[in-house]
Parts: C-alpha cells; structure tokens; sequence
C-alpha cells in the first residue's frame, strides 16, 4: 500500500510539474519576470527529485546479492537524500541567486503579455492544489492518527513525506511569486519580483534542510516504531520467551531486522531450543509481516545478564 500510494504520489506531481515547468519558462520569456523564472527552475528541481525517486524505487527492488546480503531497500533513502541536496542547489540556491541579480537592477514587466504570468501561476496553483490533494490521499493510508508534523518525521516510507514537502513548497512559493509579480505589476517598482524570489529561494532552502535531515537519519539506520517494538515482544513472551534484549532495525521502508537474545531453560535440549526458535520467528513474522530478517540467539538467564548485546 506504502510503496504503491508513493508511486501515485510521485507520478502525479511529476506530471503536474513537467506541465507547469513549460508554462512558467514560457511566461518567462515573454516577461523577464525574475519570479517565474525562479519558479520554472523550481518546478524543473522538483520534477527531476521524482524522477530520482521513481528510480530509487525501482532500483530498491534488486534481489540481494552476496555483496549485498540484505538487499537494497535503503537505495530509496540514499534517493531521498540526493533530492534534497538537489532542492537546496538547484532550486534554493539558483532563486536567491536570481533575486540577487533582480535587486541590482530591478525592472518593470513590461509589454504586451504582462497578463501571462498572473494566468500561468493561477493555474499552476490549480494544478499543483490536486498534486497536493493527491499525496495526502495517499499519506492517510499510512499516516493513521498521527499529526503531520509527526507523520513526516517517523515515516519510514520516504517518497510521501518529499512529496508532500514538495508540494506543499511549490504552493507557497506560487503564492510568493504571485505576490512579487502582482505588486510589480501595480507599482511598476521590480523590487517586488526581486522580493518575491528571494521569498521563494529562502523557502526552498528550508524545506531542503528538512529533508536532509529527515533522511539522514533513515540513512544512519532508524529502529522500527513503537508499535511494532510492542508487537514483536508481545509475539515473544505469548510463547513464554524472557527477552533479554531486543533490537530492531530498517534495512529499507517495508524490511525490518529484528535481533534478540531470549532466555532457555538449562534443561532444554537443542530439539527443543531450535523448535522454539522456530516457533517464535514465525509469530514475530505474523504480528509484523515487514520483520523479514530474524536472528534469535538463545542464553541462559542470570542476575543482571551482561552478556554483550
């Protein structure tokens, strides 16, 4: 559900942004507006950040390799994270940049078309307002009753929350760029769409550091979330394991690790440690189908256990 409702996500803003891209190059040739230009530079960032994730989705399905034992699920978060270096430099960086140059030498929209920037973004707004609609549909599949904020900074899931980033970003910044066009347009003064553009590079920098930090985490290697913390050790002790320690760890969004060391009976023999073992895998397995690596280690229980994790 995660993976599917994170490619639908990603498909419909790329198809949006690709859209609007052309649309807003076009405004900026016929205007020199500084805003639409950053704003076609942004939605061009924004729609090669999908492309990186369609492809870090693909590539994530590899089967493991020797080399590469426990697969390749984390290529979506090494994905995720390029794309935020690409928001911040191409996107944020290029419209401060811009604005920069704006405000040494403000000018005017000028000409016949000074109309096509307003249409340009109001559609853009539009069509960028169902790209949002669009990823939220999907994120509530998975998001439960956790707020937004939250939702974003435990998802382990990472194309849904840079969508939603993304999208959420390139309304703001259709406003920004709406406000420094429109209020060049009635003052005649270019230090509005100057304005306007460092608004929409400041913003783009902001949500790139989010993500960067976002996603480095996932990359550091994040443990499963409380609930399913609470599952595994329930699936242990229904089956009277005493947990010693227990670590879990994301080998990519829907692959989880899970290590333990769990206390036998030194009357036990190995028939009936291995079945137990068994026994317990497979009830990990069912209270949390993503726990597809499992590695028990059975010990004898003492007083104050220090044996190393």
């Amino acid at each position: 559900m995660a993976a599917n409702g994170g490619t639908k996500a990603i498909v419909a803003a790329l198809t949006a942004n690709l859209t609007i891209a052309v649309l807003k190059f076009v405004a900026y040739a016929l205007t020199l507006s500084s805003s639409m230009l950053a704003e076609a530079i942004h939605s061009v960032a924004d729609s090669s950040n999908q492309i990186l994730l369609l492809v870090g989705g693909k590539r994530a399905k590899k089967a493991a390799s020797p080399e590469h034992p426990f697969g390749y699920g984390r290529e979506r978060y090494i994905y995720a994270f390029i794309v935020s270096i690409v928001l911040f430099s191409v996107g944020g960086l290029f419209a401060l940049y811009e604005a920069w140059g704006k405000l040494q030498d403000p000018h005017p929209i000028e000409g016949g078309f000074w109309w096509v920037p307003i249409a340009v973004l109001v559609g853009a707004i539009i069509a960028e307002g169902f790209s949002l609609r669009t990823a939220i549909i999907e994120s509530n599949h998975v998001r439960g009753k956790q707020g937004w904020v939250k939702f974003i900074r435990t998802a382990k899931q990472p194309e849904l929350p840079v969508i939603l980033l993304e999208d959420f970003g390139a309304l703001v910044g259709l406003v920004f760029a709406l406000f420094g066009v429109s209020l060049t347009l009635i003052t005649g003064d270019g230090i509005w769409d100057a304005l306007g553009t460092a608004m929409i590079g400041l913003l783009l920098v902001a949500i790139a550091a989010v993500l960067a930090v976002e996603t480095k985490s996932l990359l550091l290697g994040e443990s499963a979330n409380k609930d399913d913390v609470a599952k595994i050790r329930a699936a242990l002790e229904d089956g009277g394991c005493s947990i010693i320690h227990l670590k879990t760890l994301h080998l990519g969004p829907e692959e989880l690790l899970v290590a333990a060391k769990i206390s036998i009976d030194k009357s036990d023999s190995g028939q009936d440690i291995a079945r137990g073992i068994d026994d317990a895998e497979k009830r990990i397995r069912d209270a949390v189908p993503i726990a597809r690596v499992i590695y028990l280690e059975p010990d004898v229980q003492r007083v104050n256990n220090t044996s190393t994790p």
